[in-house]
């Protein structure tokens, strides 16, 4: 059961807001900020050298606190910058040649298909996009038929950016298994809104971010690489942490997932990180997934009753975020609109998944992403705002 009361306390911003822009940047909980404050006031007092020695134990326990929330072990999670940072350097790391191919899904986001193209480019390798069944998922089928030996990489993101649609991650795990195929997945709109168990799933690779629905700060974000693969793996890029210089030419890459980082990071962020996977794993994934799919649920029924209103999500169980246009209105419009009225949304635009927006003809989209500490009320204030828009 989520204490609810508790939780908006822990987030003095839903006093003013009725805050549904968790798919962009979720809002932090005080824990979180703690964490980060406490950090930045140790560094001024005692030099950030000085503080990163004396909270070791501490920051060493944010491996374990992601490793947790992924059902992964500590080895094999790497904390980067950001969830680009993270898909880039698994990416990257994987060989390609002429002849080989990529295999991805229509909804891929662009971050992650400008590399495929730059490989692409690069090495001679193609790019082919699995096409989507009648529910607007991966068609696993389709799937199944274009794999052979040339396949090198499966790489599909689980929740697309424009729209509710959960892609089937573990269905196609067990594929990738059944043929050898590494496997890579983009779970940054999953983390924080959904469980995840990197075994049940079978990806070989996982990337995600600090921002979103897990409620931690900007500019974290994290790797998983399973074990089996990892000694594969070289990354794109190292430095003297990832890859000690042990002879004047000879570098011993780590044996852990830390390959995967630099030397240098930010100390005060990876606590705020830290604290936020511990805030999450303290409410439970499970009762945090209920509670999101029956808020965007409350909010997808609602706005689709209304005139004027199409939902644009896929998907035979859509998560938490909940995507439409309006006629008569551009998408920005309507954000300008709701922030006037305390309600904060945010857009999609078709060049963040160009190919799906082409094949579905998408112009801007609405997007509201609702979270477990939203209430029903707030999410009846913006259904009542559309309305009254859609009534002029």
């Amino acid at each position: 059961m989520i204490d609810l009361d508790r939780i908006r306390a822990d987030t003095p911003a839903t006093s003013r807001l009725a805050y549904l822009h968790n798919a962009g940047a979720a809002l932090m909980p005080t824990p979180v900020l703690a964490a980060m404050k406490q950090h930045i006031d140790l560094e001024s007092e005692i030099g950030g050298y000085a503080a990163a020695d004396r909270e070791a134990q501490r920051l060493d326990a944010v491996y374990g606190s992601v490793a947790r929330l992924l059902n992964a072990a500590p080895d094999e999670i790497a904390l980067v910058e950001n969830a680009t940072v993270a898909w880039q350097m698994a990416f990257y790391s994987l060989p390609f040649r002429k002849g080989d191919r990529i295999l991805t899904a229509e909804a891929e986001y662009a971050a992650n298909y400008v590399a495929f193209l730059q490989v692409a480019k690069r090495t001679g390798a193609t790019i082919e996009v699995v096409p989507s069944d009648a529910t607007g998922e991966l068609d696993l089928h389709a799937l199944e038929r274009m794999l052979d030996r040339r396949v090198k990489l499966i790489a599909v993101t689980w929740v697309p950016t424009n729209g509710g649609l959960v892609n089937p991650a573990e269905a196609i795990g067990k594929i990738a298994r059944a043929h050898g195929i590494p496997y890579l997945l983009d779970a940054c709109q999953a983390i924080g809104q959904m469980t995840v168990d990197v075994d049940a799933i079978g990806c070989d690779m996982l990337s995600a971010t600090g921002r979103k629905f897990l409620r931690g700060p900007r500019g974290t974000g994290f790797l998983y690489v399973r074990r089996a693969l990892l000694q594969q793996l070289e990354p794109p890029m190292i430095d003297h942490f990832a890859a000690p210089w042990v002879s004047r030419d000879e570098y011993r890459l780590r044996d852990d997932a830390r390959r995967f980082e630099t030397w240098e990071n930010n100390y005060a962020a990876r606590l705020g990180l830290g604290a936020a996977v511990d805030y999450a794993l303290e409410i439970g994934l499970a009762p945090i997934e209920q509670r999101c799919r029956l808020l965007a649920d409350r909010l997808r029924s609602g706005l689709a009753a209304l005139p004027g209103i199409t939902i644009r999500d896929l998907g035979r169980a859509p998560g938490a975020i909940v995507s439409f246009t309006m006629n008569g209105y551009e998408a920005e419009a309507i954000v300008s609109s709701a922030a006037t009225a305390g309600i904060t949304i945010g857009t999609s635009d078709p060049s963040s998944t160009r190919i799906d927006a082409e094949i579905r003809e998408l112009p801007p989209l609405v997007r509201a992403s609702p979270h477990y500490y939203n209430t029903q009320e707030e999410i009846d204030r913006l259904i009542d705002h559309v309305a009254n828009l859609a009534s002029r």
